[in-house]
């Protein structure tokens, strides 16, 4: 009877950390119309260059080739984001975000090089529409979201992104953490306390945020990699317009 209880506690726990559809993140509606999600989306390349028939490699012996320089972009500065994007079930699906498009069986879309601004994003299977929504994309910042055939398109997660994040030694971390299933210990670094080279350049990138909310989460996602001083904390605290919410984040450092 003894290990019959015990083994009833064993799956009880298992189950309350495991991770539901829908379970976490905020719900982003879905805007496609049910007219949209009748027609399939044709497969055809994008035509939008302006160099058809033009090309060395598809006609190396075209003339007009000779003496055309291309017009090349080197240092594109538009902005930078990036959107992380799961889809947690089996199948070949197709999600169109902005002007970039990636299609694959592995439930992992990660869409980097992404102007910030409204950006529209399309989610196809079978080339059918299934969501279509907006997503807010902010400067330097990843998006982390969950989708569901059933239940939509969740976003998990906003943060700033860091060069030492790409030091993941399991990506999928990223996802799961969210979902309180966070077993691998790599964002409880306690002991880094930030120096004040890195924390100048955190604190420009977070004083530009207009709103508190923004801000303290902000500082939330720092704070599953780094601690900051006394000074720190007095300097972000002031930073924040409602008092409320000075206290609440003092009390939370």
């Amino acid at each position: 009877m003894r290990n019959i209880f015990i083994g009833l506690l064993f799956f009880a726990g298992i189950y309350s950390f495991a991770q539901e559809a829908g379970k976490a993140g905020e719900l982003l509606r879905n805007e496609a119309s049910a007219t949209e999600m009748q027609s399939a989306k044709s497969k055809g390349l994008d035509n939008r260059n302006d160099n058809s028939n033009n090309s060395g490699f598809r006609n190396p012996n075209n003339q007009n080739n000779r003496g055309r320089n291309p017009n090349y972009q080197w240092n594109q500065n538009y902005g930078y984001s990036e959107v992380f994007l799961r889809i947690p079930e089996m199948g070949y699906f197709t999600v169109e975000l902005g002007d970039q498009v990636i299609s694959n069986n592995s439930g992992k879309y990660r869409f980097f090089d992404l102007q910030s601004g409204r950006v529209p994003i399309s989610i196809y299977d079978n080339g059918f529409l299934i969501y279509r929504t907006t997503l807010q994309l902010r400067n330097n910042n990843r998006l982390v979201l969950d989708f569901f055939t059933n239940n939509g398109l969740y976003l998990l997660d906003s943060y700033p992104v860091q060069s030492q994040s790409y030091g993941f030694n399991d990506w999928n971390d990223v996802w799961n953490d969210l979902y309180g299933n966070n077993q691998s210990g790599n964002w409880n670094n306690s002991g880094n306390v930030m120096d004040h080279n890195t924390f100048r350049q955190f604190f420009l990138m977070f004083d530009k945020e207009p709103f508190d909310d923004g801000k303290i989460a902000m500082i939330n996602q720092q704070m599953r990699n780094s601690q900051f001083t006394s000074e720190q904390i007095r300097d972000l605290v002031k930073s924040i317009s409602f008092d409320k919410n000075k206290i609440m984040l003092a009390k939370s450092m």
